[in-house]
């Protein structure tokens, strides 16, 4: 991974979102195959767990090169796919393509902030990229959404094209989608076996009615945002 200075996004390469991008269900590699036209690989990234009040945020990321192949049949953006849908693609989008994950924890987001540990949560999983043999420098960071949270968390700029709707319409994003998804709840649910009174295993550290009850009865926990929790 390179290092130096100042991170910076890539607006003028970035692609508008389409009409109606925000109701497509079943992703493509139509932007992939665009942006490769000047990156060896596009490296999909997305986020899971930023609205949890407990648990960390998760970043994944997911490479994507002409030599990937076809993405797993059924591939979505992870909200779409139930939990059983999920865990049964996650080896599949394992063999597709080398990926990662990293995490922010609960203590650094009430520190830092969500903005700050989603770019770090990010940055550790380019890093882990990196070192897997991704020549992630010479790469396309493929972000979802409409801001760059990721660019001010690295040591030198990297080429970031932001796009509205990416994790449901684009086919690398989707698979980081899974794998941040995946992997995040799994996290939860075995900390709901040390910490059963909060119903992670099933809210993953959202703030359903059956969490915020455990904290009313048996207050916060290590893993909570405790900036986060409602008086």
């Amino acid at each position: 991974m390179p290092s130096g200075a100042g991170g910076s996004a890539d607006p003028a390469a970035a692609e508008p979102a389409a009409a109606g991008a925000s109701c497509v269900r079943d992703p493509s590699l139509a932007v992939e195959f665009q942006l490769l036209g000047s990156a060896p690989f596009v490296i999909g990234m997305d986020e899971v767990g930023r609205g949890a009040i407990a648990g960390p945020v998760a970043v994944g990321v997911h490479a994507f090169s002409l030599a990937s192949g076809e993405m797993p049949e059924g591939l979505r953006d992870s909200k779409l796919l139930t939990e059983k849908r999920r865990e049964a693609l996650f080896p599949l989008v394992c063999e597709w393509g080398a990926g990662a994950v990293g995490y922010g924890s609960p203590e650094a987001i009430d520190e830092f902030g969500i903005s700050a540990m989603l770019g770090a949560a990010g940055r550790e999983a380019l890093l882990q990229l990196h070192r897997d043999g991704i020549p992630v420098a010479d790469s396309v960071i493929l972000l979802d959404g409409k801001h760059d949270w990721l660019s001010p968390a690295l040591k030198r700029p990297l080429r970031v094209v932001t796009r509205v709707g990416a994790d449901r319409a684009c086919g690398s994003v989707a698979a980081a989608s899974v794998r941040a998804k995946v992997l995040r709840d799994r996290l939860m649910a075995t900390a709901a076996t040390r910490e059963p009174h909060y119903g992670w295993e099933s809210n993953k550290g959202y703030g359903s009615k059956a969490h915020y009850a455990g904290i009313a009865e048996h207050g916060v926990s290590s893993l909570h945002r405790k900036t986060w929790i409602k008086k």
